[in-house]
């Protein structure tokens, strides 16, 4: 499938651009507190390091993208702002995408999950409560101050999210709490019976003499990449960044789950020791081994091939033992900073969701 838009002004805006026409600036929204640290090393690691000479400044540069001006905004604030428009891209979590997004919110997913920020939004009870190990217990729970004349009080910050977590479950006689603070600390001042909120560890709610509850894990969220779907739509130049973004993004995150072997072997052809390193499978590569000649140097000896292959990181002392039977000696090992495939298949993906919505509209 061709990853082209239906966007019929799309072509006069390629022409227009090829004449000199100014191109648009790209703008993406970072998270400036929790996360941010873990976002520029991401983007870095990514080809994407951002330029911000001054880290009090809340504006910065990518200089790999030309014309992307970078926001660093609240991690719960950068939904809103791809969702009004007022930024093209975002990266934010998971959970905050969760708890904001609705049928006509004009944002569209770019990556769900890019690998750091993990961390679960669950429902979390006090220690005291011995008798309550799962939802079906606070369920019962709840039923029992029903009939005391109470509901169950709720801290959170994600009202919409808890809402439907809890009438999925049975529960419906609830008080949603709402708070910024630190939820933490609510069942002990009385301000509410339990709380859901975020836990990565798990180290602060058992410090507040909290505990998770079994099937109470609500989302589990990680940072992701949104976009605002009318902004990559109907401009050209916007959606060209996009697929900038998103090919070294998957590219490297896909090399993570490779590395390059190389070892010398001996042979009378580069066929032959192609077909030695072939007959084992697990040096067979990607698409088999690359075999280049070895040049020795003066007095050295002659007929030593290079083979190249690519594998699996989980196969990577499989795939040593295999170059050794092939009858290499030295093998050397390299981590892969990038592997693109045919096709940028996120960017294909985005494309689809683009049309999709276009025709309904």
């Amino acid at each position: 499938m061709t990853a082209t838009l239906p966007n019929p002004s799309r072509r006069d805006q390629l022409r227009a651009r090829k004449n000199g026409a100014v191109q648009s600036v790209v703008r993406v929204a970072l998270p400036s507190k929790g996360m941010e640290e873990q976002t520029l090393e991401f983007l870095a690691n990514c080809g994407m390091k951002v330029s911000r000479p001054n880290p009090r400044q809340y504006r910065a540069t990518i200089p790999a993208l030309a014309g992307v001006e970078v926001l660093f905004q609240r991690a719960t604030d950068v939904f809103a702002k791809v969702a009004e428009g007022s930024v093209d891209l975002g990266i934010t979590g998971y959970d905050i995408v969760r708890e904001h997004e609705r049928e006509d919110d004009g944002v569209v997913m770019l990556e769900k999950a890019l690998g750091y920020g993990s961390c679960a939004l669950v429902l979390a009870v006090p220690e005291g409560w011995i008798d309550v190990s799962s939802v079906t217990d606070v369920a019962e729970i709840t039923a029992e101050f029903r009939r005391r004349g109470r509901d169950l009080r709720v801290a959170t910050k994600y009202p919409n999210l808890s809402r439907q977590f809890l009438f999925d479950n049975g529960i419906n006689y609830y008080t949603i709490v709402e708070s910024s603070g630190a939820l933490e600390a609510a069942p002990a001042l009385n301000a509410a019976d339990v709380i859901v909120d975020l836990v990565s560890s798990g180290v602060t709610l058992r410090e507040n003499r909290l505990k998770r509850v079994a099937g109470g894990t609500i989302v589990e969220s990680q940072a992701c990449l949104i976009g605002n779907r009318a902004a990559l739509r109907d401009n050209p130049d916007k959606l060209e960044i996009a697929r900038q973004v998103l090919e070294l993004i998957e590219a490297q995150m896909r090399s993570r789950d490779y590395y390059s072997l190389t070892g010398n072997i001996r042979g009378d052809s580069p066929e032959a020791v192609a077909r030695r390193v072939t007959s084992h499978t697990e040096v067979a590569g990607l698409r088999g081994p690359t075999i280049s000649k070895v040049y020795p140097k003066l007095g050295g000896e002659e007929g030593w091939y290079a083979a190249t292959v690519v594998v699996q990181s989980k196969l990577l002392v499989q795939a040593v033992d295999a170059l050794r039977r092939a009858g290499a000696g030295d093998v050397s090992v390299a981590p892969l900073r990038y592997v693109f495939q045919a096709k940028c298949w996120s960017f294909e993906r985005l494309c689809r969701q683009l049309n999709e919505r276009s025709g309904d509209e």
